[in-house]
This record gives C-alpha cells, structure tokens and sequence, in this order.
C-alpha cells in the first residue's frame, strides 16, 4: 500500500498542471504550451495551409454537407486556427470552425461540445499531456510509481505492459478515454498529431519517453518545482484505439500537397523578389517552415492518425 499522502503519478501530474497552482491555472502557461515549445502551427501558417487541403478533401468524401463542424482541441492561442482561416479552403463556405483551448483529462464533457456530425476533430500535440500512470517491469512483477513529497514509491500492482523486466513505460488510460470521448460525439473523422511510437514495447525499450518542457528547455524531471514545467510522454498507438490511419507527419503532408506550396510559394517570390511585399515574404518563408515540418528527426518525424467514425 502507498504512504499516507502518496498520490499515483497522473493524479500528481495532473495536480501539477491544472491544479491551484499548476503549470496553467497558475499562469506560467497562459500562453499555452508553445510558450515552451514550438508546435507545427507555430512554425509559419504552412502547416494550416497544408491542413486546409486535408479538410477539403475530407468534406469532398463527405458529399459535401453544407454544414462541416471542425474543432481544434487544444488550441492554445490559436495559430491552426488562424492559419486554417487565411488559407481559406473550399470547405470554408460550410465549415463552423472552432477552437477549444481545454488538455487536462479531467471532466471533459462532450455534452459541451458543438454538433460535430459531419465534421473533423483535428489535436494536434494534445494526448501527451493527458495525465499518464507509469508502470515498471522489475524482476518480482510490475510495479506503478507512486509520488510523496517529490519521491518515487514503486507499489506493486495487477496492471501489466508489455515491457521488459527492468523498463518502465506510461499507461495511456486518459488519451484512450479521449479518444472514445471524441468518437462518441459524431464527429467523422479524428486527426491526431503527436509525438509517439507504434508499440509500448518500443517506448519502453528506448526510453526517453517522460518529457518536461520549460522555456524552450527539454528535461526529465517532473518533480523540480511542481508545477513549474510542463509534463508530457511520448504516445504508444498499441494503447489507443486502432486508427483507421497510421503514417507521420512527413507522409500526411507530403499526401496532401506541401511540395506544391513550397513550389507556390518559390514562384511567388521569383517573380516579387525586386519589390516584395509582405505576402511575398510570407510565400518565401515556406522554403524554411517545409524543412522544419518535414524533418524526420523532428517534427516530421511526429505520428499522424486518423480515426474514421464508421457510424456515419
């Protein structure tokens, strides 16, 4: 049993993070998680541009519907959003698109949710900082790390990964519930961008999964100061549900047209280098957002899944 005033790490995390004095209802990440990182829309408005052609296609396999919900969840301060809005798609015409700046695992409630039927659900780096639980394999059995005044307690435990002995690797029960959570609401199609690998088995074995993030500074140590840095883990797809599609970040863009933007954009410039104006400068700065969103040891390297709702 844990010590009097022991508290299992996705209750910790989540405390640490969204508690009266966690990393966001405290302040220290009012401007969202990019305040700490950058994700792909904040690279430049390329990634919104490239998404916009993916939401026309996926309206286009819709039929069309004249009304076509799309919802970022956890938007931060709104740069998908924006880049997705200056890109003006087809569907644009039909789309209700919103943002919803909500993470935490805690009380999401799809009855607050807008009429999703017909529309797409797009989180972009949003189940790694769902509160985990972390399990290790020692050599009598598994064991969950519990936390106590900023110390590990391993308490044995029935749950069971497929680990090996001597790995420890993060049990994903709230971004599985999340994504139950957003097919339950009718929403056509899930798309979800994250950093991750294929199995637990994987993790484990590589490690490096527990991340913290502060300042533009990657550590290890979630226990520094509670609440001082964000906590996020790398996602295993073999803990969610099966999606319907697995490639990465790279693939899923270079699938819907990046090399014709970056192509658009190079053209643009050609012919306005002698005089730019500011579009000029925004189309040149695609050469650069590309290599960015593109790179396999970084952003490009990053999973992209789609879930279908087959209720449809």
């Amino acid at each position: 049993m844990p010590a009097s005033g022991s508290e299992r790490f996705d209750v910790y995390m989540e405390r640490c993070l969204y508690g009266p004095d966690g990393f966001y209802t405290s302040g220290r990440g009012s401007a969202g998680r990019r305040r700490d990182f950058i994700t792909s829309p904040e690279v430049g408005p390329l990634f919104g541009a490239v998404m916009a052609n993916a939401l026309d296609k996926l309206w286009e396999d819709l039929d069309r519907p004249s009304r076509f919900p799309v919802l970022d969840f956890g938007s931060g301060p709104g740069a998908l959003v924006r880049s997705l809005e200056a890109a003006e798609p087809q569907c644009s015409a039909a789309w209700d698109l919103q943002g919803m700046d909500r993470a935490h695992s805690e009380g999401i409630d799809t009855d607050e949710w807008p009429d999703l039927t017909n529309g797409v659900i797009i989180a972009n780096e949003l189940l790694d900082n769902l509160s985990f639980r972390i399990v290790e394999r020692t050599p009598k059995g598994f064991a969950e790390v519990w936390v106590r005044d900023g110390i590990e307690e391993l308490i044995p435990t029935d749950v069971k990964l497929d680990i090996p002995v001597g790995t420890r690797a993060p049990l994903l029960e709230a971004a599985r519930g999340w994504i139950e959570w957003a097919m339950q609401s009718g929403a056509a199609h899930i798309l979800v961008f994250d950093y991750g690998m294929k199995t637990t088995s994987d993790l484990a074995t590589r490690g490096g999964w527990l991340r913290t993030y502060t300042s533009h500074n990657r550590g290890t140590d979630p226990y520094v100061t509670p609440g001082s840095v964000d906590i996020t883990t790398d996602i295993a797809i073999d803990q969610l549900p099966s999606p319907d599609l697995v490639s990465t970040q790279a693939q899923f863009l270079s699938c819907h047209g990046i090399e014709n933007l970056v192509a658009e954009g190079k053209e643009y410039w050609r012919s306005h280098a002698a005089s730019p104006d500011v579009q000029a400068l925004r189309m040149r700065s695609r050469v650069s957002e590309a290599e960015a969103l593109l790179d396999t040891d970084g952003l490009g390297g990053w999973l992209a899944l789609r879930w279908d709702n087959n209720s449809q």
